[in-house]
């Protein structure tokens, strides 16, 4: 099977320099390293591939081989320009400046971070029901919220008034344990301090050494008017309590508005239908039409159709940005009466001999056009 070019396994182009083919390749050796993907055949392939690539490509004598007699320039029994190749993982802990013995991820996620420092706490998520007057508003709410806060009894520490940390003899303060996996060394949390690389001579009653206790918390949330569903508040400091003193999480507040029996929302600007008498769509009329807060009146023109809307402004919702509000839209439906008298009936047939197609214009072009059709 013929070698893939290098440029093509490192996806970079064959002008790119050798800061963009190292940063390249940092990004796709963590991607297919064997490690992230046990068991994985095809990303160990593609791993080793990458190495090779890399190799190749760093290094300024060998590329320019590479540019003139492709892969032929690394073929021993041709052009060989620089020998083989090394261990796709020492090319690895090369460009990641990983120390000797240790994880070949150590640096690059973090494992030789202090695993003693203050930590901040999790963020925390809360779904918030609020009614569609709430939404387009405003208003302030109170919610209850269980979280795991600092512990009062230790004050987080942990520990019991007077005993102190020490180090834990299991890892000797790192916090992680190398496990060997044949030619991995990985790096895993110590079972013995729970990745804090210390103990406690004697943990807290209260939280038994956590630092931390579940507790119920009322929260007060001002809610902007403008928000709607999908809408994200953020409480600072409302979240779990930090580790070792670090500080708190942040509370997530995810908006969900329930829908209103009169009113819809599209932006800004509100919708809604109001119900005109056949006799107030013929005539005209003035009508008073529901808002948020109050009421309006707009003007019915005479000879009004079925689904005409009209335009009430800044009677919408105001934008959460702060620009202004949107509008309210004012479809009108003609009611049909369902139920007529006798009396009214001839009244409606007078009505009808005195029509003569003039007052119906798009009854009247319709049928024009379909005329055809009826023959």
């Amino acid at each position: 099977m013929a070698k893939r070019d290098y440029y093509e396994i490192l996806e970079v182009t064959r002008e790119e320099n050798a800061d963009g083919i190292k940063k390249s390749y940092r990004r796709l050796a963590v991607k297919y390293h064997p490690d992230k993907n046990p068991g994985d055949k095809h990303a160990e392939e593609k791993f080793k591939e990458l190495g090779e690539a890399y190799e190749a490509l760093s290094d300024a004598e060998k590329r320019a081989a590479y540019d003139q007699f492709g892969h032929a320039a690394f073929d021993p029994r041709q052009r060989a320009r620089g020998g083989g190749f090394h261990d796709p993982f020492d090319i690895f802990r090369e460009v990641f400046g990983g120390a000797a013995g240790g994880s070949i991820f150590d640096n690059f996620f973090g494992g030789n971070q202090d695993p003693s420092a203050p930590q901040r706490g999790d963020d925390l998520r809360y779904d918030l029901e609020i009614s569609f007057e709430e939404a387009a508003l405003g208003c302030e709410r109170e919610i209850s919220v269980t979280k795991l806060d600092k512990c009062e009894t230790c004050d987080g520490s942990g520990a019991e008034a007077g005993s102190k940390l020490k180090t834990c003899a299991t890892c000797g303060g790192r916090g992680q344990v190398l496990m060997s996996r044949g030619i991995f060394s990985i790096a895993q949390t110590c079972p013995h301090c729970k990745g804090a690389g210390r103990t406690l001579e004697k943990p807290c009653k209260g939280c038994h050494g956590n630092g931390k206790r579940d507790r119920t918390s009322k929260i007060k949330l001002k809610i902007p008017p403008g928000v709607d569903t999908g809408t994200r508040l953020r409480s600072t400091g409302n979240g779990e309590a930090g580790f070792r003193g670090g500080p708190a999480g942040d509370l997530y507040v995810m908006l969900h508005v329930k829908a209103h029996e009169i009113f819809q929302r599209d932006g800004d600007d509100l919708l809604c239908e109001v119900p005109v008498s056949f006799i107030q769509a013929a005539l005209g009329a003035e009508i008073e039409v529901p808002t948020l807060e109050s009421k309006a009146t707009i003007k019915i023109p005479a000879g009004t159709q079925p689904a005409t809307t009209f335009r009430v402004k800044n009677k919408g919702v105001k934008n959460l940005q702060g620009y202004g509000h949107g509008d309210l839209h004012v479809r009108v439906q003609v009611e049909v009466p369902t139920r007529l008298n006798h009396e009214q009936k001839a009244k409606l047939q007078e009505f009808a001999g005195l029509l003569d197609g003039k007052e119906t214009p798009i009854a009247h072009g319709f049928f024009e056009k379909a005329k055809k059709f009826f023959k």
